[in-house]
């Protein structure tokens, strides 16, 4: 069962999400928030499997909510999906920088929505189209990375490095399994191996990984 806490500052929206996570059979809800610091304090208290977070929310907003969450060991384990109306730039680069394993918009058809909260709760990324198109985009803008950045690939073997570069594309674990011919279980060592290295939490950031090291570029992805 997958423990769901809402955060959200509009109640009519919360219990439509609420609703939609309880009519699930593999999903519930655990709590409601309606503010940044209430999140905070519920996830503390227990320690939901995943939150969905709204990012405008009075005082502290849901980015900053985020990256506490994230950053606190005693709720790292909770994984953040986004759910937001907005799609800005800096909302989306503030919210998976703060640690989120998503980023959806509130129009996303409930069937999608189940779906990426299922993906979160399984270490996945899920992060809607258009927010794929804008990191791409905005990593194609920026100047040839400093070397520092570009040195956290040292140690990173070449297959590794493929399969890094198949993640940030957005391909599952079962795809990339598919694509080089490898089985499942591979695939997920080889990724459990890049999050070691890396020192990132979840597949999420290693997508950041692979645009902010020019690992992959605009270029390289529509290839």
């Amino acid at each position: 069962m997958i423990r769901v806490l809402i955060a959200d500052d509009q109640a009519l929206l919360r219990g439509s999400f609420r609703l939609l996570v309880d009519l699930t059979p593999d999903c519930t809800t655990v709590a409601e928030a309606g503010t940044g610091a209430e999140t905070v304090a519920l996830t503390a208290e227990h320690r939901p499997d995943v939150v969905l977070m709204d990012v405008r929310m009075p005082g502290m907003d849901g980015i900053e909510a985020t990256r506490l969450i994230c950053g606190d060991p005693a709720t790292a384990a909770t994984r953040v999906l986004i759910l937001t109306t907005f799609d800005m730039d800096e909302y989306v680069y503030g919210a998976l920088r703060a640690g989120a394993s998503g980023y959806l918009l509130k129009d996303t058809p409930p069937p999608d929505l189940l779906a990426g909260i299922r993906l979160v709760a399984a270490g996945e990324a899920m992060l809607a189209p258009s927010v794929t198109r804008r990191l791409i985009g905005e990593f194609a803008r920026r100047p040839e990375m400093p070397q520092t950045v570009a040195r956290r690939l040292d140690g990173v073997t070449e297959r590794e490095r493929e399969i890094l570069t198949l993640v940030a594309r957005g391909l599952s674990n079962a795809e990339i399994a598919e694509r080089l011919r490898l089985s499942l279980a591979t695939v997920k060592t080889h990724v459990g191996r890049l999050l070691n290295k890396l020192r990132v939490r979840d597949r999420a950031q290693l997508v950041i990984v692979a645009y902010e090291t020019g690992l992959i570029t605009a270029s390289r992805d529509s290839a």
